[in-house]
C-alpha cells in the first residue's frame, strides 16, 4: 500500500516535469512568435554564433579570471531578479538584446547609387526645365519680332496710304485724276456691289439696276441755262447737328453746312441754286419725309426749271467711330451718298411709293460717286441702298447726301463741302 503510494506520486510528479517542460516550449514558442510578427526575430546563424560567443566567453573567463575585473554588482531589486531568472532559463531573450543594428556595405553602396541617381534625376529635370525656359523665351522673342515687324510693315503701308491720300489731294487740286478706275471692272456686279455700295438688310438688288455702263451712258449734264434756278438744296432734318454744335442753332447744324455748299456752288461753279430752310423734324422726326414732301412739291412747282434736288443730312454712328479724310490738308468729314429702292426683301415692290426716277436716281449717285473715288479717293464711303423712298421721286436727278456724323466737328463737316460741290460740278457742268 505504501509503495504504490510512492509510485503514483513520482507518475505525478513526472507528469507535472512534463507539464512544466511542454509549458515551457509553449512559451518560448510564444516569445519567438512575439518576435517574429515584431520583426526582431535572430536568424539560426546569429543564434549558433551567439552560442559559440557565449561558449568562447566563458572559457575566457575561467582561463583569465586574474584580468577580470570584478564589476561592482547594482542592488538587486524585484524586477531584475525576475530578469534574471527569465534570461537564465531563456538566453534567446538576452541575445535579442544584444543584437546591434547597423547598415551594411550593400545597403549603404545602395543608398549612395540612390542619391546619386536621385541628384542626376534632379539635374536632368533641371536641364530640362532650362532647355523649356530658353524654347519659350525664343518663341515669345520669335513672337514679338514678327509682331514688330507686322506693326512696321502696317506703319509703312500706312504711310504710304497717306502719301497716296494726300498725292490725290493735290491732283485733284490741280484739276487732275488722283486715279483711274477700269471701267471693265466697274462692269463686274459682284466688284462693283463690294467696292462702291452697300446694300442694307431690308432690300435687295441685282445686275439689271446695278449695271454700271448703263448707268454712266446716262446723260447727267443740267439742260438749261443759269438764269432760273437749277438746283434745290433743303434739309429734311434740319436740327441735325455735330459734335461741337449748338443745340438748335442753325449757324451751326447741317443748315448751315447746306449753305456753304450754295455759296460753293453758286460763287465758284456760277449755278443757280436755292437754299431752302424749312423744318420738317422739329415736332416729330420720325415723320419728317411726309412733312417735307408737300412742301417740296410747293416749291417744285413754284420753280419748275429745278433739275437737281439734294437732300443733305448727317449721319448717325457708334460714338467710337470717327468718319474724316484728309482733303487739301484739311480734316474732313467724309459723306454718304444715299438711294431709296421703294422694295423691301420682305415684301417686295412698294407700290404706294413707286418711283419713276430710280434708275436716273441710281445713275446719278453713281457718277457722283465714281468722280470722289478717281478725284478724292478715300473721301466718299460706300453707297448706301435701302428699301423705302426718301422723297427722291420728284425729280430724276435726286440725291440724298449724308455729311460727316454726329462725332465729326462742325468745322470737319464745313471742310467737306469744297470737295463735294467739285464732284457735283464735274457731273453737272455742261
Amino acid at each position: 500500500m505504501g509503495k504504490a503510494l510512492i509510485r503514483k506520486k513520482k507518475r505525478k510528479a513526472k507528469y507535472g516535469q512534463l507539464l512544466l517542460a511542454v509549458l515551457g516550449v509553449l512559451f518560448v514558442f510564444v516569445c519567438y512568435q512575439n518576435m517574429a510578427f515584431l520583426g526582431d526575430v535572430p536568424a539560426l546563424g546569429q543564434l549558433v554564433g551567439y552560442a559559440r560567443e557565449e561558449i568562447a566567453v566563458s572559457a575566457w573567463k575561467n582561463c583569465m579570471m586574474a584580468m577580470v575585473c570584478e564589476q561592482k554588482e547594482a542592488p538587486l531589486t524585484l524586477e531584475s531578479f525576475l530578469m534574471q531568472k527569465i534570461e537564465d532559463f531563456y538566453p534567446i531573450c538576452a541575445f535579442n538584446e544584444s543584437i546591434a543594428e547597423y547598415d551594411t556595405q550593400i545597403e549603404s553602396d545602395l543608398n549612395a547609387g540612390m542619391v546619386a541617381e536621385n541628384e542626376q534625376e534632379s539635374h536632368r529635370e533641371k536641364e530640362k526645365e532650362q532647355k523649356e525656359e530658353k524654347s519659350k523665351k525664343k518663341k515669345e522673342q520669335k513672337k514679338e519680332a514678327e509682331k514688330k515687324e507686322e506693326e512696321d510693315k502696317q506703319t509703312e503701308q500706312d504711310k504710304k496710304d497717306e502719301a497716296t491720300v494726300a498725292e490725290a489731294a493735290e491732283a485733284a487740286g490741280q484739276g487732275g485724276k488722283a486715279v483711274e478706275i477700269p471701267r471693265e471692272k466697274l462692269n463686274d456686279f459682284d466688284y462693283l456691289l463690294q467696292n462702291f455700295y452697300q446694300v442694307d438688310r431690308t432690300t435687295t438688288i441685282d445686275s439689271s439696276e446695278l449695271n454700271a455702263q448703263a448707268m454712266l451712258d446716262k446723260d447727267m449734264k443740267l439742260q438749261g441755262g443759269n438764269e432760273n434756278v437749277q438746283i434745290l438744296i433743303y434739309h429734311t432734318h434740319s436740327q441735325e447737328g455735330y459734335a461741337d454744335s449748338a443745340p438748335g442753332d442753325p449757324a451751326s447744324s447741317v443748315v448751315a453746312v447746306g449753305e456753304r455748299l450754295t455759296q460753293l456752288l453758286t460763287e465758284k461753279y456760277g449755278f443757280h441754286v436755292l437754299h431752302h430752310t424749312g423744318e420738317y423734324d422739329v415736332a416729330d422726326r420720325d415723320n419728317a419725309y411726309s412733312y417735307a414732301g408737300p412742301a417740296l412739291e410747293q416749291v417744285l412747282a413754284e420753280n419748275p426749271s429745278i433739275e437737281v434736288v439734294i437732300d443733305l443730312h448727317r449721319d448717325g454712328v457708334a460714338e467710337g467711330t470717327h468718319l474724316v479724310s484728309e482733303v487739301n490738308g484739311k480734316q474732313t468729314a467724309q459723306i454718304m451718298f444715299f438711294n431709296g429702292l421703294s422694295r423691301t426683301t420682305k415684301n417686295g415692290n412698294i407700290a404706294y411709293l413707286a418711283n419713276p426716277n430710280l434708275a436716273d436716281n441710281l445713275a446719278f449717285s453713281f457718277q457722283l460717286k465714281l468722280a470722289a473715288e478717281e478725284y478724292y479717293p478715300g473721301f466718299a464711303r460706300a453707297t448706301y441702298l435701302k428699301g423705302y423712298r426718301y422723297n427722291l421721286h420728284y425729280r430724276p436727278k435726286s440725291l440724298l447726301v449724308e455729311v460727316g456724323a454726329q462725332t465729326n466737328t462742325f468745322e470737319e463737316a464745313m471742310n467737306a463741302m469744297e470737295p463735294l460741290a467739285d464732284i457735283i460740278h464735274r457731273v453737272l457742268a455742261p
